[in-house]
């Protein structure tokens, strides 16, 4: 499970701007020749990135190299069951990533594309947001 080594604050507040717009970066391909984009905002687990890089990685059969663009740093804090309100805050849970519209999310390269396509499409299935597949501009030339 992906998490921080160490963090500056334990307990963070939910914050509700931080969800607000698009992502102004991590919004183009960078690494590899294929990607998938989210196209609304929530908040994805660690869990959940783990699943999608396990369901991409495996249909790859180890073949050439995938990239996570987004770290679950953000922790959420939860209180245990039938505590009573007030006495604080609960104690962290999980770690979450923080994804508005427009991020890429996850990066394939060294495959060739319908591989590339179907391990990013089982990827996507594990995630909660809806997602676009996106290829790189110079593909065609590559």
């Amino acid at each position: 499970m992906l998490q921080p080594k160490r963090v500056r604050r334990r307990k963070v507040q939910k914050g509700k701007g931080n969800m607000k717009g698009n992502s102004q970066r991590g919004h183009r391909l960078s690494f590899g020749m294929f990607g998938i984009k989210a196209l609304e905002q929530d908040l994805l687990t660690s869990r959940q990135i783990e699943a999608a890089r396990i369901a991409a990685t495996r249909h790859m059969k180890r073949q050439g190299q995938l990239w996570i663009n987004i770290f679950p740093d953000k922790p959420i804090t939860k209180k245990p069951l039938e505590v009573r309100m007030g006495k604080g805050k609960g104690s962290p849970e999980y770690f979450v990533a923080v994804v508005k519209p427009g991020r890429i999310m996850f990066e394939v390269g060294g495959v060739p594309e319908n591989v590339a396509k179907e391990a990013l499409r089982l990827a996507a299935q594990k995630l909660p947001v809806k997602t676009k597949l996106v290829v790189a501009r110079d593909y065609a030339n590559a």
